[in-house]
């Protein structure tokens, strides 16, 4: 049996809601009154699904990123890629989230306020990073801590994307390019 499509809809509304709003201005400065009655239902509703506006917003960023992951894995079962070439692709998928989602991050990371969406980000691929080491047959990987190198590996990826958006003159491609001659040789 399905999903309750009154529940769907209403989860859809929500979420097109929050982008818009955070596409517009910090996650901080949403009200929970007004990302209701943008989503055109009442506060309780909201309040049994979410915690605040920037924990939705943190749900509907992290669903993208993991779309981006299954591609990943099709590609990985697929075969036929050099792990360069996964490299490239998979840092392309997530400067497409990015692109797509840019005004909502170029929001959250000018305002001090808002640093959770950076921190969610860091986070994010903290475990990715965590499930990739996981997989790894590098001898470098085995011999370090995995959490340190993780973190140290996703703060430079996060930092790298706030550098980005705060170049208007920085183009996809050198997120790209950027972020690839910065992977850690046991990345590939």
């Amino acid at each position: 049996m399905g999903a309750d499509p009154r529940i769907t809809r209403t989860t859809h509304a929500f979420e097109r809601a929050i982008v818009e709003l955070a596409g517009q201005r910090p996650v901080s400065q949403i009200t929970v009154a007004e990302l209701a009655d943008r989503a055109g239902v009442t506060r309780a509703t909201f309040y049994n699904r979410y915690t605040t506006p920037l924990d939705l917003l943190i749900q509907v960023l992290y669903a993208d990123l993991e779309r981006a992951h299954d591609l990943e894995q099709a590609r990985r079962a697929e075969g036929g890629y050099s792990a360069a070439e996964m490299l490239r692709l998979t840092t392309g998928d997530v400067v497409d989230h990015v692109e797509r989602f840019k005004d909502v991050y170029r929001h959250a990371l000018r305002d001090p306020a808002d640093r959770g969406l950076y921190l969610a980000l860091v986070r994010h691929f903290t475990d990715y990073g965590l499930a990739f080491m996981a997989r790894s047959t590098h001898p470098e990987v085995a011999a370090a801590n995995q959490q340190i190198m993780a973190a140290f590996v996703a703060h430079g990826f996060a930092g790298a994307i706030e550098a980005w958006l705060g170049d208007d003159t920085a183009t996809t491609a050198d997120l790209i390019d950027a972020a690839v001659a910065c992977a850690p040789p046991w990345w590939s």
